[in-house]
């Protein structure tokens, strides 16, 4: 799978029903055990045991020209499952009504996410070469 936008987020950011800048935007990664489906609406879809862990909200965010940045995200000593994806989505504080936005599997240059974590930092970079890890 490639990286993509879930269809009910292409329908609600071109309807204005999510915000990217003023929404509270957060960040979930997963394990090889998620698999991206178009039928996938809200967090709920994404079931607790293809969680790793899931980011604070997302701050410093802006979108210029159609491209969305905001400040990197950085996971504290982070243990547990491979992490092989993630997922941005809008949070609503209820599960059943936070939208997914937007499905990654790649790392910038094209390569496979595949993070396994031992204790250390995790961080995903937002940048203008596109989204990468460290």
């Amino acid at each position: 799978m490639a990286n993509a936008i879930y269809p009910i987020a292409k329908k609600a950011l071109l309807d204005a029903d999510i915000d990217l800048s003023a929404d509270t935007i957060k960040i979930v990664l997963c394990t090889s055990s998620y698999t991206y489906s178009t039928a996938h609406d809200f967090l709920s879809d994404v079931t607790a045991g293809y969680r790793v862990a899931t980011s604070a909200a997302l701050s410093s965010k802006t979108t210029t020209g159609g491209a969305f940045d905001a400040a990197d995200v950085t996971y504290a000593a982070l243990t547990g499952s491979t992490v092989t994806s993630w997922i941005l989505y809008r949070d609503t504080g209820v599960e059943s009504t936070s939208n997914l936005i937007a499905y990654f599997d790649t790392v910038s240059g094209g390569g496979a996410l595949s993070y396994t974590p031992n204790g250390t930092n995790f961080t995903l970079q937002f940048g203008a070469s596109g989204i990468f890890t460290i």
